[in-house]
């Protein structure tokens, strides 16, 4: 069946990967309601594609070079009230998934999915709905429940990320160790852990830092 030009969806990929964004292209465009008009190698770019070609759909990645995906979503999504996103990438971090859906996204899918999930993830967005499967359904909901942590308590804990013991960050920051200890003690409450190893560890695997 040939679909006439109108019943088209027209996708914009942005990835940071270029065999990723080929093999995507290809799947893709075999199929007949969908042509691939643009690919992304970073956010910034993507924003600047998004605006010169305003696609259906976009399949966007979370970490990009220049400008994070869920960056360029939010900023997509301040002009464009009716932009179409899905996030595809190998991120499953409570953190990361609230992060782009925040942001705007309206569907959410893995790298690591069947390919027939992701067509049907790129037409019900496609068709103003949202794509979210149960599994990201309920990372959402847990990090929806959990503390989320203060801006100065993520900022202790990034430099916790980088090595930095009380003292060197009570320099970074200039504040008193003892402020540090305090935030420290938080962040261990609200991400239900011990140690500073644990912290880490935590916080990695759920997307609230990185290394």
């Amino acid at each position: 069946m040939i679909m006439s030009q109108s019943n088209v969806i027209r996708i914009l990929l942005a990835d940071d990967h270029p065999i990723l964004g080929q093999a995507l292209t290809m799947f893709l465009q075999c199929e007949s309601d969908m042509t691939v008009i643009g690919h992304a190698g970073d956010g910034r770019e993507a924003l600047e594609l998004f605006h010169q070609h305003q696609p259906d759909v976009a399949l966007m990645d979370l970490r990009m070079p220049k400008m994070e995906g869920a960056d360029a979503i939010a900023a997509i999504c301040a002009k464009f009230k009716h932009a179409r996103i899905v996030v595809l990438t190998t991120f499953d971090g409570d953190e990361d998934i609230y992060r782009g859906l925040r942001a705007g996204a309206k569907g959410y899918l893995l790298k690591g999915a069947e390919p027939n999930e992701l067509l049907d993830a790129i037409r019900t967005v496609h068709k103003g709905q949202k794509y979210i499967p149960p599994t990201i359904a309920a990372k959402l909901a847990e990090r929806m429940s959990s503390e989320e942590l203060s801006d100065r308590e993520l900022e202790v804990l990034r430099l916790i990320a980088k090595g930095k013991n009380n003292q060197q960050i009570s320099n970074v920051l200039n504040i008193a160790e003892s402020t540090v200890r305090f935030h420290t003690n938080n962040i261990f409450g609200k991400l239900n852990v011990s140690d500073r190893t644990q912290a880490l560890v935590t916080a990695l695997n759920r997307g609230i830092v990185r290394l």
